[in-house]
């Protein structure tokens, strides 16, 4: 068995503010890591982190890209689940697919916001945050609950998630590094 971890985070910018009222839900956002040290991130979301306009298939990270301009700001909510090796080989088979043919994918804005209404709007290559990580999943034949169309917040009521991490997104890294310290000492 193998972990994955989905990232659910509110950055405050102007797209997670208004992704926020929108929705009336805690978070705006949803990435999938294979990494508790969350190297392997990845989802749908700005190409450039001061450019809101243009997003696409993204490799995040806490210390570049979006996260790193909203550090101060981006709060989280970081959840493990436990998949099969097999499910997991396929995951990483996809994501490195994708990671070699990046350009061809394009953000779902409009899938976005029918998403608030539970409207499904499916364009080629194309996908919001959420709408990615469920396709993943399903892909990987991951067991999920999530509705047909979801949204970040539908990632909290998964079967078989556990909560790992709550807070700042940037005091993910010290709380694994006092982790990793106290498992040496001991």
């Amino acid at each position: 068995m193998k972990e994955i971890y989905l990232i659910l985070t509110y950055s405050g910018t102007v797209m997670s503010r208004f992704i926020r009222l929108a929705t009336n839900d805690e978070f705006a956002h949803v990435s999938i890591a294979l990494d508790k040290e969350l190297k392997e991130m990845y989802s749908f979301g700005r190409i450039n982190p001061y450019n809101p306009f243009f997003g696409g298939f993204v490799r995040e990270g806490l210390d570049f890209g979006t996260f790193k301009r909203f550090e101060n700001k981006t709060l989280t909510n970081i959840y493990t689940l436990q998949v099969t090796n097999y499910q997991y080989k396929k995951l990483k088979r996809r994501l490195n697919r994708m990671c070699k043919s990046n350009k061809k994918y394009k953000f779902n804005i409009y899938g976005l916001f029918a998403a608030r209404f539970r409207y499904k709007i499916k364009r080629k290559d194309s996908f919001y945050c959420a709408e990615f990580v469920k396709r993943l999943m399903d892909e990987a034949k991951i067991e999920n609950n999530l509705p047909e169309v979801a949204k970040p917040e539908d990632f909290k009521r998964l079967n078989n998630v556990n909560l790992c991490y709550r807070g700042k997104l940037k005091n993910y890294k010290v709380k694994i590094n006092l982790n990793e310290q106290q498992k040496q000492i001991n």
